[in-house]
């Protein structure tokens, strides 16, 4: 069983203090792994979905796990809502931007190290959207929140991200 990230978990303390709802989506089976994970390291009190492999008929790079997150946050999107999308694959990458066209709304994808990054490459994302690392996310999440939203290079004056 994988161990958590230190310095992400500090980035979803972050993030719900900030009033941020948060979903988790993966690839991999919830049964028997990913609920196991989420319950084994406390995790599962950060998100308000969760979605696993066997939640939905087409696994990332089909926007389908993305978009039944979304509709399991407890709420409807909203048009002025910030959706982020962090993901550590090029298929995420995709998933994200198909999912941007399925829900009528912009969907911000992030890569997180190289393998999502070649996605991001590949679909022109801007570089502010590349982290290489876990401390590179904790430091544009700072930035987001420390700064008046109407300096934030990441996202416009608008409500905290939806993630």
């Amino acid at each position: 069983m994988l161990e958590p990230c230190e310095t992400m978990r500090g980035v979803l303390e972050r993030l719900c203090a900030e009033g941020v709802t948060l979903g988790v989506v993966s690839n991999g089976l919830g049964r028997g792994y990913g609920h196991d994970v989420l319950q084994t390291f406390d995790l599962q009190k950060y998100f308000s979905a969760a979605i696993f492999r066997e939640d939905v008929s087409r696994g990332k790079p089909w926007p389908d796990s993305i978009v039944a997150a979304l509709h399991g946050l407890g709420r409807d999107l909203r048009r002025n809502d910030v959706v982020w999308y962090i993901g550590d694959q090029s298929k995420d990458i995709g998933a994200a931007l198909a999912a941007s066209q399925v829900i009528g709304q912009t969907i911000r994808p992030f890569a997180l190290g190289a393998r999502a990054a070649l996605g991001a490459v590949e679909s022109r994302l801007s570089p502010s959207q590349i982290m290489w690392t876990a401390a590179d996310f904790e430091r544009t999440v700072q930035q987001t929140f420390d700064l008046p939203q109407s300096e934030s290079p990441l996202i416009s004056p608008l409500p905290a991200p939806q993630i």
